[in-house]
């Protein structure tokens, strides 16, 4: 029984394709029972590797369908069936991701990006303070609904904290997520933090919204580690970003974990507290006819056992 038919018997009409993997893709469907689209990830568990089947994705399933946020994708529904494929349905994020978003409008305004990262604070504080962490966040995994609010997605690096007999917080050792978004402890692979992780990721996912660009080079981990633990940070000239969302930037991308803002301090910070013009971060969403930019790449996720390569020597 292919996907189409599986789906049909759930009450899903299978559309177009959103994206696809080596064993896993993502379809568009309409549901008649929630009398909307959905997405639907289609998992082939024949395809996956055994790490992923045995580690990945218990702890995928276990983590989306107990979460439930404004700013989060919602999961309707978790089956597997005969044919050996997990389906998850999930809330359509209709206006795309935000990397397509920034690819065809470049840099965002001040006040539509703090709109935006005000939402991805409340979603990550949300999932931090149920013990749950992302490991994953870059603009390719936040999405965007029919009135331009954010909604995290994939939590395919996702994990529950564990806690030793004393009561501290286990450190993460799997490399996860994408070289761009990695923290410098995250990329030298040592035993890291994983919610002061997410925090630099979102850091990395405010400049490319101010800038319409990357803070760092990637094409050279190694380089790129030396110029993150310098703690230097450019910005293009072209680009107007007040001295109080740059002071916000430089200490959330503070390679020291210890000296690193954690997401409630993010809120607290004065560039989010200013008052957000909701005029002026609507404009961005009321010019569909901009020419696509190629400012930013997506960023491909790297296998747990290449974080070898980027130790410092």
């Amino acid at each position: 029984m292919d996907d189409s038919q599986v789906l049909k018997k759930r009450g899903y009409t299978q559309g177009i394709s959103l994206g696809e993997g080596s064993y896993a893709k993502v379809k568009s469907s309409y549901s008649e029972h929630l009398k909307r689209n959905v997405a639907v990830k289609i998992i082939n568990k024949q395809k996956a590797p055994k790490d992923f089947l045995v580690n990945f994705l218990p702890r995928e399933l276990d983590i989306m369908a107990c979460l439930n946020h404004r700013n989060i994708v919602k999961t309707y529904e978790i089956f597997e069936a005969s044919n050996g494929k997990v389906y998850i349905v999930m809330e359509l994020g209709v206006q795309g991701n935000l990397l397509e978003f920034i690819e065809f409008r470049g840099a965002l305004p001040p006040e539509f990006c703090k709109k935006l990262f005000r939402q991805i604070c409340h979603a990550i504080t949300f999932i931090h303070d149920k013990d749950i962490v992302h490991r994953d966040i870059k603009c390719e995994n936040l999405l965007l609904d029919k009135d331009f609010n954010l909604k995290v997605a994939d939590f395919g690096f996702s994990r529950r904290l564990t806690y030793s007999d004393a009561g501290a917080m286990e450190l993460s050792k799997t490399f996860c997520g994408s070289e761009g978004y990695a923290a410098p402890e995250v990329l030298q692979g040592v035993p890291y933090d994983p919610k002061l992780y997410d925090v630099w990721s979102m850091g990395i996912v405010l400049y490319v919204m101010v800038c319409g660009s990357m803070p760092f080079d990637d094409s050279n981990v190694k380089k790129m580690i030396k110029v993150q633990k310098a703690h230097r940070l450019t910005y293009p000239r072209s680009v107007v970003i007040s001295p109080l969302c740059k002071e916000l930037i430089y200490r959330i991308l503070h390679p020291d974990p210890k000296k690193r803002m954690k997401v409630v301090e993010c809120l607290e910070h004065s560039w989010l507290q200013e008052e957000c013009d909701a005029t002026e971060s609507s404009k961005v969403c009321q010019n569909d006819n901009c020419e696509k930019r190629n400012i930013i790449k997506a960023e491909p996720e790297v296998e747990p056992d290449l974080a070898q390569q980027y130790v410092a020597n």
